[in-house]
């Protein structure tokens, strides 16, 4: 159903108002997690961790509220055909973010570690008593997480990931295709799914943290631009395969790994992370943007 301004606006009002109430939760509790310890702070950081989870629903609920039929996204996967693609959405943002680590790491290579020294810092105190008393070394806690993220991480996120996936390619990117045009649709909608984040950039330092140089525009620009970038990308994905599962996939692989590069990087770096080396950075994300723009070109 192509071309359907009303429940495009309805679809929109829906997907920001609900997805920046959840945000704003969220951010108060991750502020407050943040000034406190103990008990205080497990429960900001998990009320924060799973407020956000539900907001990632948000356009799944704002596609029922503008009664945009869920019919037609394709729900049940066709293998045929499509087995190359599936793959490629499993595994080509573990290769973003690969290559993309190593742009960055050639550029600042001293800012490269393996001593797990972030890792540790992310952990605190009581995370690494807890890895300590199940009697692994932060090494080895480290590899099994570098281990596990690509395997088998993007299949559980790919349920969380569904709910955005209903929304930006499954109803709000074919719709500004019709609009304006493949290019200018899929660069408009990866703006707009960029700016859908910003509450929570804005009140919690999600993605970039508060101290980064810029902040806060310099981060909500590099994030839609990560996201006219990652959208494009899953976009072809749906197209090739016209299964909603498979961008959702890919969209749960992009949560499952792009931190991995963060945890080989110096700590003292870490208010310079829109940078890199995740792929959220302006250099990190260099080799996906050559593929998206690749992409792009050819459309037009």
């Amino acid at each position: 159903m192509l071309k359907d301004k009303k429940k495009t606006i309805v679809y929109l009002i829906w997907a920001f108002v609900i997805a920046w109430i959840l945000q704003v939760i969220a951010s108060a509790a991750a502020n407050i997690a943040a000034n406190t310890t103990g008990m205080t702070n497990s429960l900001g950081n998990l009320i924060f961790t799973g407020v956000l989870a539900v907001s990632m629903y948000a356009p799944f609920f704002a596609v029922l509220l503008a009664k945009y039929p869920l019919k037609g996204m394709g729900w049940i996967p066709k293998l045929k055909g499509n087995i190359g693609w599936m793959f490629l959405a499993w595994v080509g943002p573990l290769l973003f973010s690969v290559l993309g680590a190593v742009v960055y790491f050639v550029i600042f290579p001293e800012r490269f570690d393996l001593t797990g020294a972030y890792f540790a810092m992310a952990l605190g105190e009581e995370g690494l008593a807890q890895v300590e008393a199940e009697g692994l070394t932060l090494q080895q806690l480290l590899v099994m997480q570098i281990v596990s993220a690509p395997l088998y991480a993007p299949f559980i996120n790919m349920f969380a990931a569904l709910g955005e996936e209903v929304g930006w390619r499954g109803m709000l990117y074919p719709q500004l295709k019709s609009f304006f045009g493949k290019t200018k649709g899929r660069i408009l909608g990866g703006a707009i799914w960029g700016a859908w984040h910003w509450p929570v950039m804005l009140l919690a330092g999600y993605e970039y943290g508060k101290a980064y140089p810029g902040a806060p525009i310099s981060g909500m620009i590099t994030f839609c631009l990560f996201c006219i970038v990652s959208g494009t990308l899953l976009d072809v994905l749906y197209e090739k395969t016209n299964c909603i599962w498979v961008p959702s996939l890919a969209h749960g692989a992009i949560n499952g790994t792009a931190s991995l590069a963060i945890y080989l990087t110096k700590p003292e770096y870490i208010d310079q992370m829109i940078l890199g080396p995740a792929p959220i950075g302006i250099i990190g994300v260099i080799p996906a943007l050559i593929v998206a723009v690749i992409v792009l070109c050819k459309d037009r």
